[in-house]
This record gives structure tokens, C-alpha cells and sequence, in this order.
């Protein structure tokens, strides 16, 4: 039994069953999660390794190379990049996007472990981290306060971070960007020396009285006790009596020789929240979970904990994922009310009840496509929401012609279930055809490669769902609602709106079918030439990747030059929060000095630690596109003549993460040949047009304090070069003796440091001193050293284990960054480049070679597929080719439209050309089906061609119609994300329900398909 006659016999079964997948869709659109921007695993691993002391060379010698090499005989990897600087080494390896980066996470980790026994003893420190959206922080909280203590803000930050990781929901919370309380330890050398006690005598006093060493247990009768013996301080005033040494038959204390008080550590990360110092408190979400619940619950944590903060102290919410996620899906909820709106106004023609039917069509279809995605694993943001807002306008396809069929048939006088079963059997397999290329247009670009296809896979995921979903409905519960609510006598014109639209159609298309098909070659001539035409905007529309995400969030950027003392960097971030105060639509700043903003977007990650770095996070009110991208304007000319540093006003993209719009890979051997290309690099892409914010990192060579220590003669006055390391490290940077741990379980460092306030400076180096290991005697550094500067490269970069150095740029706001690079590999295709160097792409660029080569795979997939249900439907080439034929007169006008609104080629914007493909195909599907039929009932051809083009123009008119009305909330949306792929379906099926509906019939009289009469009796079908 076929479903429709099923549907309509068993009613009951069908009002079940529609009753079912009401609820089903609710109970999803509950359950589903919520999130700003899809969540895709990302195949990128990044190993940091800390080497203090070492300067970029040595660290690319010692620890970089080594990493690299074991990494590289992985399998699937894509490349492997690094940075090697001051103390730090950056290693990025980023895998084949088809595999499990979860795997290769671990591959990673058992390499580097095996690695790490051969590594320098002086690495502190090996980190491995995983990349993955969903470790996005969906809040960022500041703990305010200018003149609480130290220690009292990092407790107040330990204990927000604790309350906020017991919200159901959340996976982590972390803070961020106070100093370090510490036990200072003050030595004074004059004294030690006075005394003949050397550095190594006091650290080794304070270590051993501050080791807690469990004593072990005994049995004392029928009992076991545990012993304790000594460790642990207890107090301070206890690490001040802690036993040095013995002189001359009196002890010395620790107080003697030191001072030891409590300190700050050496500020190496601030942070200020409008200008007032402040730690940060960030928290981010499990997989699966409701933004929107972790929210709430978040909120009612932090208001009860907001009423214990010390006086002095405020606790704000300086960031609030959810707000940008209701912010999205409200003003795409809008679209899509307004949307379904102008549907049911272009329905009007099939009459009340007809377009009530076709109505009811909707909210099913994508109830269970959202079910769908819910049970797929997909969420709802601001993609998939996309993908049904575009399936909206073309599920109702498939209900339109099935009603439209079955109304015809109860004007000839059929009864209501008769018309319903014999009319959907006859449509039947011409909207199985139509619904099948239209699924085969969006199906490949569910396996698009790379991270853009990951990015945009819940947009076509959406779209099919809902498509097959309309499909079952208009197979079932349309045909049971028609045989039920349809008028057994209407009118046989139907109603005015339909009568004024059938008037149109014979007014106006009709006698201009008619003119085309008496001169068909030279209407198919002009047709051709304009399409033909068309793609000479091509180059005038120009390519980008992904648009910049219209988030009411930006951040400012400051790179000082490399090895820029902090209080340097500092002037430049007070630069930035004073001219933000100047702007009333600037709702907040956060300024992180020594560091980036933590994570809280997911393709934007946050600075390494150092001292010439700063970065601002910067809320809006809101995000309005002409006034914000004017601040952002009038930012970057604030920003331009800073003469210290270099400041970047940038706004969040969209897609995967790339290093820059613009990247100029300078690849070869020598560092100083690498310096001297990049700075003529840079030039030219200062000198291009459109280009802003250059950055060259090997503009500014790095100067270091060489202390020019004369081993010979520290070697005749009995002073060790382990002696030197060790007492240059406490005068610079402390020596963290052992651990004080109070009564509440914090834990703190004792520091051994020469006197000091604020930040190390080279004074103290006056004041080094170091104790004779043969005569006791006491030698100030200038005895066995003669300091002195010393230039060097301030880091090396690798590619694939190369060296090279990248200038990156950004593009202006109204040129487009794929003619900015076009425009850049010009001028440097003139560059004289040595033997052995070349100049890569990367950026925008080479993602978009990435993923475009991915879109070229769906391309073909779709149309060859396509081409196999056109097969298989008609069993002719001829009519495939007819309906073929179509497919340039969409992309005529998605151009064309494309050219008027502004937008460029992007990414979407091309996905949005291959759904136009089986748009465009459906809609012809319908006219040569219905013109063979014609024709195989004994219609001549010419009659036939003229009274299908007639007849079967008012379902196509109706169904791209309600597309437009669908597709047009999103193409007035302004949304530089989906509003290309909008505004291509738009003018695709403008220009193809106009332009096609003249080359289809022209085409089917110059290449008729071979059809057999049917000598039966012509059928109601032949009176259409």
C-alpha cells in the first residue's frame, strides 16, 4: 500500500502520528543545547616548553628541533610550526582533519615523554594542550579592588574559582592575572659574607626545615601510631629562627642574615578592569549542556557569593557567552517569524484552507529536523539555526505541489479522498525527483574538509534533515489534512489572488515563451550571452574566507618590542584605557598586561606569557555596523603614531583560526638573510593598498645583558660557575627555597632574593657578591666580570622544520583580502631571492586553497549525482540536459546579486552557489516531466511545450516565491556570515525563474526527447 493512501484510509494512525512529532519537537527544542558558534573538534596539539634562561637559539637547538623531529614521524600530520624565544619554545602541530584528535593528542603525549628524559635538565617545564572550542570560557568574572592585599585577593579568587567549578554544567574554572603572594626572603649579602655563609648554605637550611617528611608509624602495645617529626613551617616568625649556621660558638639564624617578611612575587601578569587593578575568574562549560542553564546557575553562585566579598572588593561579569547567544538567537528567531510571515503570504493563491495545509507542513518538517539534529549530536547556534531558516523556504515545496495537485483534481470534480490519493500518486514521483536533487545538493557539504567544513557542517545538516523530513510530510499528512479541510466546490479559477497570478502568467509569460520558441537560437543566444556576461564580475566581487562575526566584542593587541620591560608596555596599555574612556559606547575594557586575554572565543588564543605583550578585551553596548566599525576606525588612527609598540584593533572572525588575513612566509636557512628579506617583505606590504597593521617580528633585533664573566680569574679566586648561575638567579629572579603552607592548606613560596622593591633592575647586580671558595673572602662581581649589551634575534620561527620568518597584515575595511594578496604576491614576485630561500602564502590564502579544494569535491559530487536521479527519473539524456541547462542562468543572477549587495565570494557564499544547483534543477524537473507526459498522451510538441511552460509555472512561481520570502529576514539581516548565502539563493532564483522558464522549453524544442504515445484514454492529467 503506498504511504499516502495509507495516511489518508487510517486517519487515526496519522493523527497519532502527527501528534507524536509535535511532541517530539518540543521535547527537542528543549533539549537540545544552545551555543554561540558550532562546537568541532579541532586536530591541533601545541607542546610549550619553559626554558628559563635560555635565549631563542639555544632553545630552538636544544628543545625545539628534538620535539619536532620525534613529532614528525606521526602519521597525518598536516605541518608542524614553532616559535622559539627568550625561555620559551611554541611547538603547533596540526593533524589531518579526518582523524580523531583525541588520538592524536595521546601520540603526541606518548612522543614527547619519551623524548623528555633526553631533554635539557634546565627545562622547567613541558605543557601539552589540547585544541577544542568547547574549552571556550563562556564567562570571564574581575575581582576589583585597588587596595585589598595581595593575598586576600588571591584567596578571593581560589575561592570563586572553587565555587564556580561545583555549578552543574561546568567543566573548569581558572584565574587569571593577580601577583603571586610570597614569603620573601631578604638576604643580605654583607653580612654572609661578614660571616663566611654563602648562598647555598641558606637554601639548604630553608630546604631542609621545610621539608616534611613523613616519619612513618610504630606499634606501641595493641596500638599504631604515626610519628611526626619536623617540617613544615608553621609561622614566619618560625622560618626567621630557622637554624644557617654556627660561628664561633653562637647559632645564626635565618633572621640574622635576612629579612623575611610578606612580599609579591615579580609582576609578570597584571590585570586591571577599567583601569582598576583586578583578577580575572573564568569558568567554561561541559559538552551537551544548555548555555542558558549553566547561566542561570552560574548567576545564583556568584549573587550568593558576591555577598561575603571584603570590603574594598567588587565581583562583575566582564563576559557573558549566553548574552551573545540570546542576543543570536533572538534576532534569528525574528527572521524566522518574519520569514514563515511572507511564506504564508506567498501562498495566498491556493486559497485559505490550500495554504493553512501547506502551513502546518512547517512547523512539523522542522520539528523533526531539529529532532534529528538534537539525536546527531549537532546543537543549536547561530550555523545550524542558518540551515533552517534556508530549509525553511523550500520545505514548503514539496507540500505546494502536492496541494496545488489535489486542489486541480477536486475542481474536476473528484471527492476529497479520491483527489488526495490519485493526485499525490501522480505528483508522486516528479517531488520525489525534486526533493532527491535538492538533498543531493547539500548532502556533500556535510564532508567538506578542513575547518571550514566543520564550521559550516550544521547549516547543510539542517537543511537535509528538514527537507527529508517535509518530504515524509507531504506524503502523508498532507494528503490526510487535504482529503479532510480542502473545499469539495471551489471555485474552478480559484480565488482573486490566484486568478490575478494566472492572469499574469497568460499575459505576460505566455506570449513570451511563444516569441523564444519561433526564434529559439537567438533567445538561447541572449540568454547565454548574459550569463556569459555576468562572469566578468567575478573578479569585481573578489574572495574571502569567513567575514568577521558581528560579536559586540573586540580586542586591542600590544606587542612592544621584544624583551620591552613590563612598566614599557604598560604605557602603551594606558594609552589604550584612556582613549576607550573618551567613548560612552565602550560598555567595559579588561587589560591584561604581560599576557592575552584568556580564551574566550574559539578560534582566538591567548598570548604566550611575556613582558612586551598586552591585550585588551573591549564590550560593547552593542554591535551596530556602521558606528562600531567607525570607533574601530577611529581606534586604530589613535593607536597609529604610538611610537613604543605596536597597537591592533581587531574584531573576532568567523571559521577556523588563521595567524592573519594576510601571512608572507619568508622560508630559508640564515638568520640574518631572513632579517634583511623580511624587512623588504614588509615594504611592499606597507606600500599595498588596503593593508594595516604590518607586523614584522624580526624588526627589532633583541638586546641582551651579557655579564662578560671571566672564568679564568673566577676560577683563581675559588668562585664556581655554579656559584655564579646560582647567586645571579637570586639577585634576578629569586630562588624558591621550599614551600610555607598555612593552616587553610594555601600554599605559598619562600623565596630567597637579594632586597629588592617592585621589579629587578640592574642595581642589584652592583650589590652581587660571591663568597671564595678557597680563602672565604667576599668578591663583588665587577672583580671577575665586564658586563656589557649584546643583539641577537628575539625568535625563530620554523615551518615543516624550516626556518622562517612571517610578516603578517590585516585588511582595511572595504577591500577585499583576497585582491590585497593578489595585489602583495605581485610586488614580491619582483623580489631577487638568494639560493635556497622562497616565499610561501599563508593566512587567509592558504585556508581558503585548503577548503576550496574540499568545495570542488562537493561541486562535482552534487552534480553527478544530481545527473543520476535526472537519469534514473527520465531515462533520457536529452531530458537531462534540458533540465540541466538551468544551472548557469542561477549563478547569473546570485552574481549579480552579489555585486549589488557588496558581499564578496565567501566560503558560504559558495555553498550557497551549490544549493542554488538543486534549487534550480527541482524547479525544471517539474516542467519537462509534466511536458513528456503531455506528450505521451498524443500532445503535440510545440502545444505541449507552451502548455506545460503555462500550467507548470504557477507551483514553480509559487515554490521560488516562498524561498525568497523565506531566504529574504537572512539576506536583510546584514549578517556578513549567512547573509551572502541569502542573497546567492535570492538572485539565483530571481534570474532562474525568469531566465530558465524561457531556456527550458526553448532548449526542450531544439532537443526533444524520443517519447512513445500513450493511445489511452487522455487522463485528468492531460487536461492540466
Amino acid at each position: 500500500m503506498r504511504i499516502w493512501k495509507f495516511a489518508v484510509e487510517r486517519w487515526q494512525f496519522t493523527l497519532v502520528v502527527f501528534t507524536l512529532l509535535v511532541v517530539l519537537g518540543a521535547y527537542a527544542f528543549n533539549a537540545i543545547p544552545r551555543q554561540e558558534d558550532p562546537s568541532f573538534p579541532i586536530p591541533v596539539t601545541s607542546v610549550v616548553v619553559v626554558f628559563p634562561g635560555a635565549d631563542p637559539a639555544d632553545v630552538e637547538r636544544l628543545a625545539v628541533r628534538p620535539i619536532e623531529d620525534a613529532i614528525a614521524e606521526l602519521d597525518d600530520v598536516n605541518d608542524i610550526r614553532s616559535t622559539s624565544e627568550d625561555g620559551l619554545g611554541v611547538i603547533r602541530v596540526e593533524f589531518d582533519w579526518s582523524t580523531d584528535p583525541d588520538k592524536k593528542y595521546d601520540e603526541v603525549v606518548r612522543e614527547v615523554n619519551a623524548l623528555r628524559g633526553s631533554l635539557p635538565a634546565e627545562i622547567r617545564e613541558v605543557i601539552l594542550r589540547k585544541t577544542n572550542p568547547s574549552l571556550v570560557n563562556i564567562v570571564q568574572y574581575a575581582l576589583v579592588g585597588e587596595t585589598v592585599d595581595p593575598r586576600e585577593l588571591r584567596r578571593v579568587a581560589e575561592d570563586l574559582e572553587e565555587a564556580l567549578e561545583t555549578v552543574p554544567g561546568v567543566r573548569r574554572a581558572d584565574r587569571w592575572a593577580f601577583p603571586e603572594p610570597e614569603v620573601r626572603v631578604a638576604l643580605d649579602l654583607p653580612k654572609m659574607a661578614a660571616l663566611g655563609i654563602d648562598v647555598g648554605t641558606v637554601s639548604s637550611a630553608v630546604q631542609g626545615e621545610g621539608a616534611s617528611v613523613p616519619g612513618g608509624a610504630v606499634e606501641v602495645g595493641p596500638r599504631r601510631y604515626n610519628i611526626k617529626a619536623t617540617g613544615d613551617y608553621e609561622s614566619l616568625d618560625e622560618i626567621a629562627d630557622t637554624v644557617v649556621a654556627s660561628r664561633e660558638g653562637r647559632i645564626v639564624h635565618l633572621r640574622d642574615v635576612a629579612d623575611v617578611r610578606w612580599a609579591t612575587a615579580e609582576a609578570l601578569y597584571l590585570g586591571r578592569y577599567n583601569g582598576r587593578r583586578a583578577a580575572f575568574v573564568t569558568a567554561n562549560m561541559k559538552e551537551g549542556e544548555n548555555i542558558f542553564d549553566v547561566q542561570r546557575a552560574l548567576d545564583a553562585r556568584v549573587e550568593a557569593f558576591r555577598k561575603d566579598l571584603p570590603a574594598g572588593m567588587e565581583l562583575v561579569l566582564g563576559f557573558e557567552q549566553a548574552a551573545n547567544v540570546s542576543d543570536r538567537l533572538t534576532r534569528l528567531g525574528i527572521d524566522f517569524l518574519i520569514a514563515i510571515a511572507l511564506v504564508s503570504l506567498t501562498l495566498l493563491p491556493l486559497g485559505l484552507r490550500a495554504a493553512g495545509i501547506v502551513m502546518v507542513a512547517i512547523p512539523l518538517s522542522l520539528a523533526m529536523g531539529l529532532a534529528g539534529l538534537w539525536f546527531l549530536g549537532f546543537s543549536l547556534n547561530q550555523i545550524s539555526i542558518a540551515g533552517f531558516v534556508v530549509a525553511l523556504g523550500l520545505l514548503v515545496d514539496d507540500a505546494i505541489v502536492v496541494v496545488e495537485n489535489i486542489a486541480r483534481h477536486l475542481r474536476e470534480g473528484y471527492s476529497r479522498v479520491q483527489a488526495a490519493i490519485v493526485a499525490t500518486d501522480q505528483i508522486s514521483l516528479a517531488v520525489l525527483g525534486c526533493t532527491a536533487t535538492l538533498i543531493f545538493a547539500f548532502l556533500p557539504l556535510l564532508n567538506l574538509p578542513e575547518g571550514a567544513g566543520k564550521f559550516t557542517r550544521g547549516l547543510p545538516l539542517a537543511v537535509v534533515l528538514t527537507i527529508l523530513a517535509s518530504l515524509l510530510v507531504a506524503f502523508t499528512i498532507v494528503p490526510f489534512l487535504a482529503s479532510r479541510f480542502l473545499p469539495r466546490n471551489a471555485d474552478p479559477e480559484g480565488n482573486a489572488a490566484l486568478r490575478w497570478v494566472k492572469g499574469g502568467i497568460h499575459a505576460i509569460y505566455a506570449p513570451l515563451m511563444h516569441r523564444a520558441l519561433q526564434r529559439p537560437w537567438a533567445a538561447l543566444a541572449i540568454c547565454f550571452a548574459l550569463f556569459g556576461a555576468s562572469l566578468l564580475l567575478v573578479p569585481k566581487i573578489g574572495f574571502s574566507l569567513f567575514p568577521a562575526a558581528d560579536k559586540p566584542q573586540f580586542l586591542i593587541t600590544i606587542k612592544a618590542p621584544e624583551g620591552a620591560a613590563l612598566d614599557a608596555t604598560d604605557r602603551a596599555l594606558r594609552l589604550v584605557e584612556t582613549e576607550l574612556a573618551k567613548h560612552p559606547e565602550v560598555r567595559h575594557a579588561m587589560a591584561n598586561l604581560g599576557k592575552g586575554n584568556p580564551l574566550v572565543y574559539y578560534n582566538v588564543f591567548p598570548l604566550e606569557q611575556r613582558s612586551s605583550t598586552a591585550e585588551v578585551f573591549v564590550a560593547l553596548d552593542a554591535w551596530k555596523e556602521q558606528e562600531s566599525t567607525a570607533l574601530l576606525d577611529e581606534l586604530r588612527a589613535a593607536f597609529a603614531d604610538f611610537p613604543d609598540a605596536q597597537i591592533v584593533v581587531r574584531r573576532f572572525e568567523n571559521g577556523p583560526p588563521i595567524e592573519a588575513p594576510v601571512a608572507v612566509r619568508i622560508v630559508g636557512p640564515d638568520l640574518g638573510t631572513l632579517e634583511r628579506l623580511a624587512a623588504e617583505v614588509e615594504s611592499l606590504v606597507e606600500g599595498t593598498p588596503g593593508t594595516r597593521d604590518v607586523t614584522n617580528p624580526m624588526r627589532l633585533p633583541r638586546i641582551d645583558l651579557d655579564l662578560g664573566i671571566d672564568l679564568e680569574r673566577a676560577g683563581l679566586l675559588g668562585i664556581q660557575s655554579a656559584d655564579i648561575d646560582r647567586a645571579t638567579r637570586l639577585a634576578v629572579a629569586g630562588f624558591p627555597a621550599a614551600t610555607f603552607r598555612e593552616s587553610d592548606g594555601d600554599a605559598f613560596d619562600i623565596v630567597l632574593r637579594l632586597p629588592m622593591d617592585g621589579r629587578p633592575t640592574d642595581a642589584l647586580l652592583d650589590d652581587l657578591r660571591f663568597t671564595s671558595r678557597t680563602t672565604g673572602a667576599s668578591v663583588p662581581l665587577g672583580q671577575i666580570a665586564e658586563p656589557r649589551f649584546t643583539s641577537g634575534p628575539n625568535r625563530i620561527e620554523r615551518y615543516d622544520r624550516e626556518r622562517l620568518v612571517t610578516v603578517t597584515a590585516y585588511v582595511k575595511d572595504g577591500f577585499v583580502t583576497s585582491q590585497v594578496t593578489a595585489d602583495i604576491q605581485q610586488r614580491i614576485a619582483a623580489l631577487d631571492l638568494p639560493r635556497g630561500y622562497r616565499i610561501a602564502f599563508g593566512g587567509e590564502a592558504q585556508a581558503a586553497a585548503r577548503s576550496l579544494a574540499g568545495l570542488g569535491t562537493a561541486v562535482l559530487i552534487a552534480v553527478f549525482g544530481i545527473l543520476a536521479v535526472l537519469v534514473l527519473e527520465f531515462g533520457s539524456f536529452r531530458s537531462v540536459l534540458i533540465v540541466a541547462g538551468v544551472v548557469p542562468f542561477g549563478v547569473l543572477g546570485a552574481l549579480i546579486a552579489l555585486f549589488l549587495s557588496g558581499y564578496t565570494l565567501s566560503y558560504v557564499a559558495i555553498i550557497g552557489f551549490v544549493a542554488l544547483i538543486g534549487v534550480e534543477t527541482k524547479n525544471s524537473i517539474l516542467l519537462v516531466d509534466f511536458t513528456n507526459q503531455l506528450r505521451r498522451q498524443g500532445v503535440g510538441l510545440q502545444e505541449a511545450i507552451e502548455r506545460a511552460g503555462e500550467t507548470r509555472f504557477l507551483p514553480v512561481l509559487l515554490t521560488s516565491v516562498t524561498a525568497i520570502g523565506g531566504l529574504t529576514p537572512l539576506a536583510l539581516a546584514d549578517s556578513a556570515l549567512y547573509s551572502p548565502l541569502a542573497v546567492v539563493m535570492i538572485g539565483g532564483l530571481v534570474s532562474s525563474t525568469l531566465l530558465a522558464r524561457i531556456v527550458t522549453p526553448v532548449m526542450y524544442a531544439l532537443l526533444p526527447p524520443i517519447i512513445e504515445s500513450d493511445a489511452r484514454a487522455a487522463s485528468p492529467l492531460a487536461t492540466a
